[in-house]
């Protein structure tokens, strides 16, 4: 059964637009038209609604009891910031060069996480198409925007976002953005969208207003009171979010952020329902929806009869134990890795997490050594951990080239979906900061909190101070985060965006066959000198194998079977080479 629409502007048969809010709080609601205040009509459950004639293009807003005018809350487009006027639009505008797209098998994912308003100079949905072909020649499949919901300001990560269904019109309209995601399909790249379902924005919020059964007064969140799940209307607003994006726009996939601060005590939990309605209602694209659990819960990426409900989980315990182990940092996040980084590291990479956590939908989630592999997306680092650090420094620049690159190596041709952090395809020297566009209180406590966050992720280093750490509402602040697409042009970046590619062809011709149709699966770790990694993994009939020697010495080389699909240079003898990886595969 297709989800009625209940959230924003509807075009009925008529041709008039419903105009619609749930205020159940507010005894009257005007619409703003054309200069005109419109009375709506109230339900008994708390929707103020009225048809009217308008057209796309045509500016709105909502004016409350109090003579306050809000943005509509499910808007599609805004003219201008949170609290200006809503824009219709019309969804078949856009004339889609890619009619047939039918998406790609998750196991060819190679995602590039990649933030629009510093990917390129400009800023924009447009700029950030410019430079699809460029991702898709190296061999990535699948980018994925961090979050685009109207958020304050012109600048910021998206993680504030207020209004879930605006693309925020700094990037562009949303024509623009249906366009970045129909050049990635002409390129045969999948797009997967960042949203953030569990909590709104600190300002330009104003559904506490008008709509406080939204929120629960029981229940909070770091980020204040939390989402009310247990209310259809709330229940409603996030399902036709995720249907809008991936329907409307015609994303691949969703990520969704932070879910274990999405605490919904129903029968049927918010993430199982909205899984299914997408499974049910989208038909002939293959749909990824993703997940950021610091619960390493396993019940959602657990295999079921139907399939996965979430196809995988960003593995942050994989992450906070490689940097342990290369890097040495032992503060925040990266305490409870301290104790032999490299023994955990060998338990996660075959296990899946560290330490489970409990379940999202049941109270005995099954064991993550039981998930296959690409049930998690692993990654040297994503855009928490260089922005969240004191000067958004990059790991490449912070230890041994030879010892990154074989750790890109393991990456790239381990089992578990990879993915890559905008800039680190051609070894960006740009540091990636925390940026925020905020004035007055706000400003100043995000500005004090930024010695927090970095004491989480490797701390202040020495010979600086907290007062050094950019001010994220400076302007400088974003500016020097942006990519400089020229760093791709030296011959260093170039060469290493040419080493990228071949680790990409490999994986796609002898790694990736390997995954599909895998129902039975074990590994195992060798036991090793401290520094390497010798994995086997049992996939179906077919072994893959890695023998990593992250360490400043010559190892003895365990036995392998199969033929050997990469190594990081020829080896002679039974030693595998400092810094070097080689991988082995037997399809039977």
């Amino acid at each position: 059964m297709k989800t009625e629409q209940t959230w924003g502007p509807i075009v009925l048969k008529d041709g008039r637009t419903r105009f619609q809010i749930w205020a159940p709080s507010q005894a009257r609601v005007l619409l703003e038209l054309d200069n005109r205040l419109i009375s709506m009509a109230k339900t008994e459950d708390g929707w103020h609604r009225t048809d009217e004639q308008a057209t796309a293009g045509t500016a709105y807003r909502f004016v409350l009891g109090n003579g306050h005018r809000i943005a509509d809350p499910a808007s599609r487009r805004q003219s201008m910031a949170l609290d200006g006027p809503s824009i219709l639009t019309d969804a078949n505008k856009y004339n889609w060069q890619v009619g047939r797209w039918k998406g790609r098998d998750w196991e060819e994912a190679v995602i590039y996480e990649l933030h629009i308003g510093t990917f390129t100079r400009d800023g924009t949905f447009k700029a950030a198409a410019e430079k699809i072909a460029y991702l898709a020649e190296i061999g990535f499949t699948a980018i994925e925007l961090m979050p685009l919901a109207h958020f304050p300001g012109e600048r910021g990560w998206g993680y504030d976002g207020v209004l879930h269904f605006a693309p925020h019109n700094a990037y562009g309209t949303p024509d623009d953005l249906k366009m970045l995601v129909d050049t990635a399909h002409c390129h045969g790249v999948m797009v997967f969208l960042d949203v953030v379902y569990n909590h709104f924005g600190p300002e330009g919020n104003h559904l506490g207003d008008y709509a406080p059964q939204f929120f629960r007064d029981d229940v909070s969140t770091p980020w204040g009171a939390a989402i009310d799940f247990r209310r259809p209307e709330v229940r409603a607003y996030f399902v036709e979010n995720a249907l809008y994006w991936l329907t409307e726009f015609r994303f691949d996939g969703l990520r969704f952020d932070a879910i274990d601060q999405i605490r919904d005590q129903s029968d049927l939990h918010i993430l199982e329902e909205l899984a299914q309605r997408v499974r049910s209602e989208i038909n002939g694209r293959r749909i990824h929806l993703i997940t950021e659990n610091p619960a390493n819960s396993t019940d959602l990426t657990a295999e079921r009869l139907s399939g996965r409900l979430y196809s995988a989980d960003w593995n942050d315990d994989f992450h906070h134990a490689m940097h342990v182990a290369v890097t040495g940092e032992k503060t925040g996040y990266y305490e409870a890795f301290d104790q032999d980084p490299w023994q955990l590291l060998r338990k996660i990479v075959t296990q899946g997490y560290l330490n489970p956590g409990s379940g999202v939908l049941t109270d005995n989630p099954p064991p993550s050594a039981s998930l296959l592999p690409t049930a998690f997306i692993h990654f040297l680092q994503n855009h928490d951990q260089v922005g969240n650090r004191a000067f958004g420094d990059r790991l490449h620049l912070g230890i041994n080239r030879q010892l990154y690159r074989a750790l890109v190596e393991m990456l790239m041709l381990s089992p578990q979906i990879p993915m890559v952090f905008m800039g680190d395809d051609h070894l960006s020297p740009r540091p990636f900061h925390f940026f925020a566009d905020y004035g007055g209180e706000m400003a100043k406590a995000v500005r004090d909190n930024r010695p927090k966050e970095a004491s989480n992720f490797g701390g202040i280093p020495e010979g600086a101070s907290a007062s050094d750490i950019p001010d994220p509402n400076d302007m400088t602040t974003f500016n020097k985060s942006k990519l400089d697409w020229n760093d791709n042009e030296t011959e260093g970046g170039a060469a290493w965006s040419k080493f990228l590619a071949t680790l990409i062809g490999v994986r796609q011709r002898w790694i990736v066959p390997l995954l599909k149709d895998v129902s039975e699966h074990s590994s195992s770790a060798l036991d090793a000198p401290e520094g390497c990694l010798f994995i086997d993994w049992r996939l179906g009939t077919a072994t893959l194998q890695i023998r990593a020697n992250l360490s400043k010495t010559n190892l003895p080389r365990p036995d392998a079977v199969g033929s050997k699909i990469y190594e990081t240079s020829r080896c002679v003898g039974s030693d595998i080479p400092a810094f070097s990886v080689e991988v082995w595969a037997c399809s039977g």
